[in-house]
């Protein structure tokens, strides 16, 4: 365990290179036991969530070679049903369940804990299940495991999502890209890291059409070769650095991102006063205002504003100049961070599902506790616009989704340093 002292009042400036998206990174990891033949990933972050998903695989006999900082090397041609991924990691990662669908098209069976992850609601798996019976497996669920077999080649089928569902329409596409004949799905997610996934598989060999779209369109192959691919940047870390500077009233040139994917935040960060400047094709200039203005923000999917966003702007609107409304409408339990901010001075009244945050002049320091990863920078942020010492506690849930944090704030002379427990 670890936290984060940070000093705040101080403006950001500086330039930060953003890494290669988490959410990304992760499906087209376990992507790799799609095939037998190696699968070399660039842009690849340094993350514990990373790390944890090359364990589990490592675990089910795939060969993982790190070719150099940020490139990996997967080869899936020794896996096994006789391998078990270890319960603790599993059941810590939400993403794990993604192994599911590949092992069941390479070995027709297989059996694993039931993931976990961010405490931030009911995280369900039941879309997962119910793509993955529609496929032809069959499912038990044993207490906490799940226990899966197919007796034959899983088959096509036209699917319907109940509702919109980043983490199954990943396994359905995992499942669609190997099964026999055509998969129509639909009211898919459109989240850019699902396209990013897609369009790897395509390099694969997949016959995949609608990518990006609310419907997807798979012809199923008997097998997919290996890759070079390199993985898009990530726009919630672009989201985080931009708000850094916007509750500063600093200046932040960040590298690698793409402008559509940051669209909604862009919009809403230009509402509250920022200046945001597009330098060339994967690079942008933000400067914060001396004024905040207020917002309504509403989360919903892509290409809405992200629900991973949502703690972030809600540390920019505890000083902003009036009342905002944040409407969280993704998960029921997304607002933990309310109650660290409020022991900084922040004014929010939580009432079901919406936010009510009346801008204070100023944040104070104070000790508080990181929930869950998003909240974790959330307070991090706020500490850095706040009178005084503010200390975040808890900070291993930072580790499963901010690359080199306290380095890329240091290099903007932010005073943050990380201290153990």
């Amino acid at each position: 365990m670890s936290s984060i002292l940070v000093e705040g009042g101080k403006s950001l400036r500086g330039e930060i290179n953003i890494s290669g998206a988490k959410n990304a990174a992760l499906p087209i990891i376990v992507a790799s036991l799609l095939s037998s033949k190696t699968l070399v990933i660039n842009n690849v972050p340094q993350l514990s969530d990373v790390s944890d998903m090359l364990f589990i695989l490592k675990s089910c006999g795939v060969h993982v070679e790190i070719v150099e900082s940020g490139t990996i090397a997967l080869t899936a041609n020794n896996i096994s049903c006789h391998f078990s991924p270890p319960c603790n990691i599993v059941k810590k990662m939400r993403a794990s369940i993604w192994i599911l669908a590949p092992l069941l098209l390479r070995l027709g069976q297989v059996r694993i804990a039931l993931p976990g992850g961010c405490a931030i609601g009911q995280r369900r798996i039941d879309l997962h299940l119910a793509a993955l019976k529609a496929f032809g497996a069959n499912i038990q669920l044993e207490e906490d495991y799940i226990s899966a077999n197919c007796s034959s080649r899983m088959h096509g089928i036209s699917f319907k999502f109940d509702k919109v569902s980043v983490g199954a329409t990943i396994t359905a596409i995992m499942c669609a890209v190997l099964a026999n004949g055509s998969t129509k799905l639909a009211n898919c997610a459109q989240e850019p890291e699902i396209a990013d996934l897609c369009y790897c598989l395509r390099k694969m060999g997949a016959n995949i059409t609608g990518i990006g779209t609310a419907n997807i369109s798979i012809i199923g192959v008997k097998e997919l070769n290996g890759a070079n691919y390199s993985i898009i940047p990530d726009r919630i870390e672009a989201g985080t650095y931009m708000v850094a500077a916007a509750i500063t009233q600093g200046k932040i040139k960040l590298n690698n991102v793409i402008f559509k994917h940051l669209k909604s935040a862009i919009t809403k960060l230009r509402l509250s006063g920022a200046i945001i400047q597009y330098q060339n094709e994967n690079s942008l200039i933000i400067e914060g205002a001396n004024i905040i203005k207020p917002l309504n923000i509403q989360t919903n999917p892509y290409p809405n504003f992200p629900t991973d966003l949502q703690a972030q702007f809600m540390s920019l609107m505890s000083i902003a100049d009036g009342v905002s409304i944040i409407t969280e409408n993704i998960y029921e339990n997304r607002y933990m961070h309310v109650f660290e901010l409020i022991k900084m001075g922040a004014n929010i009244v939580i009432q079901s599902r919406e936010a009510i945050v009346t801008g204070v002049k100023k944040l104070h320091g104070a000790d508080v506790i990181a929930t869950d990863l998003r909240a974790s920078v959330s307070l991090v942020l706020a500490g850095l616009s706040a009178a005084g010492i503010t200390r975040v506690k808890r900070m291993h849930h930072l580790d499963r989704g901010y690359e080199s944090l306290v380095e890329k704030l240091q290099n903007c002379n932010a005073r943050v340093q990380r201290i153990p427990d």
